[in-house]
């Protein structure tokens, strides 16, 4: 009977993990690097301190594996952010339910104009996005949304609380085609800290959501960790063994890996564990030297100019435009508190322009939901 990851995490000792980080030698990260393929087993070493060390060697090797399965494009999609309204007291969240923040749920209605708005700047790739409250907005308004935006996009994904494996179905019926379902960290004991209240505290059970999903059959299942509220080295290691189970379980789906860092949130959860922006390359690079197959996936969480330099380490998507409250499309401003702070306040055009001058090709539409139908059929 094949194991569910977290059967396989329970069996992974972070003390272990963390010694067996630090003791890694430039000799080993040398001899890894020396051989053509890259395995799981290896992941401590290429996410190592002494890993840091050879930087440069391993982004010249990661560039060369994303040119050979990704071209230069880099697709382009935007965040729908549809309700804040939220039952869950994540301490890092602005959408958490103790927050002292105007809530709101956009009508289809709205919806589809805030989803105008992107489409005319171009973009075809759109992730709806709520806060953990079914009851005011839903399973039923998710798929009627979906059903009225398919026929003017190329993609279609959620970002929305954990469902159950027919749920999921009724969303693929209605037009969905990617699922993003971050575990924040993959650390139990944080995990509960983070979590103090609501249906999120269940750690197995948002585990086992993204393996539900993978069943079902999206054509993308997005997962991630959210670095900085634990030990980074940790949480990256764990997230590649997390892509590892992903991948040989669901090999129709195709991966994408986010990086997310911690933004600020009035009165939230505080950095407790700073990476730099090297460590964060550190990891793009490393994570595509293991999933060459993998999107990897880079927000507007980060400035202009460091996504600019990430185009070259292995990054094939980037969100453009982005707000992060409800009805936000559309302001000059965002005028209310979203979910997290960007940094990247760039245009979709000026993230456009970005990337052909650091001389790839943006892409709006790599997909088309025709070939989701005659897949179905055969």
């Amino acid at each position: 009977m094949t194991k569910s990851f977290s059967q396989i995490l329970s069996k992974l000792c972070p003390a272990d993990l963390e010694r067996e980080i630090k003791t890694v030698t430039p000799d080993q990260v040398g001899s890894l690097l020396q051989r053509d393929r890259i395995r799981p087993q290896d992941v401590p070493l290429l996410f190592s301190p002494a890993a840091a060390e050879f930087l440069e060697q391993m982004s010249v090797r990661s560039a060369e594996v994303t040119r050979r399965r990704f071209g230069r494009t880099i697709s382009i999609y935007a965040p729908l952010y549809l309700s804040n309204h939220c039952i869950n007291s994540c301490t890092y969240c602005g959408f958490a339910k103790e927050r002292d923040i105007p809530r709101r749920s956009l009508s289809i209605e709205q919806a589809c104009q805030q989803a105008e708005h992107l489409i005319e700047q171009g973009v075809r790739q759109l992730l709806l996005v709520t806060g953990e409250a079914k009851h005011i907005y839903g399973l039923d308004d998710l798929c009627r949304l979906a059903e009225k935006l398919r026929p003017r996009l190329a993609g279609l994904s959620i970002e929305v609380f954990p469902c159950q494996q027919d749920e999921y179905q009724r969303l693929i019926d209605s037009g969905v085609d990617g699922l993003v379902l971050y575990q924040e960290t993959y650390d139990a004991k944080s995990y509960a800290q983070l979590h103090p209240h609501g249906p999120k505290r269940d750690f197995n059970k948002r585990l086992a959501a993204i393996e539900a999903g993978g069943r079902v059959g999206f054509r993308t299942l997005g997962i991630g960790s959210l670095l900085g509220l634990t030990p980074s080295s940790l949480e990256i290691c764990f997230l590649a063994w997390h892509c590892e189970f992903l991948t040989r379980q669901f090999p129709e789906s195709r991966l994408a890996v986010s990086f997310p860092r911690l933004r600020p949130v009035s009165g939230g959860a505080k950095l407790k564990h700073p990476l730099s922006d090297r460590q964060l390359a550190q990891y793009v690079v490393g994570m595509r030297l293991l999933f060459p197959d993998a999107e990897l996936v880079i927000s507007t969480r980060e400035s202009a100019g460091l996504r600019d330099r990430l185009l070259h380490f292995g990054v094939t998507r980037i969100s453009a435009g982005s707000r992060t409250s409800p009805g936000a499309y559309g302001q000059e401003i965002q005028t209310e508190e979203g979910q997290f702070e960007t940094d990247d306040c760039r245009s979709v055009d000026e993230v456009s322009q970005a990337i052909r001058l650091a001389g790839y090709d943006p892409v709006f539409k790599d997909f088309d939901p025709a070939f989701m139908c005659s897949r179905e059929s055969q």
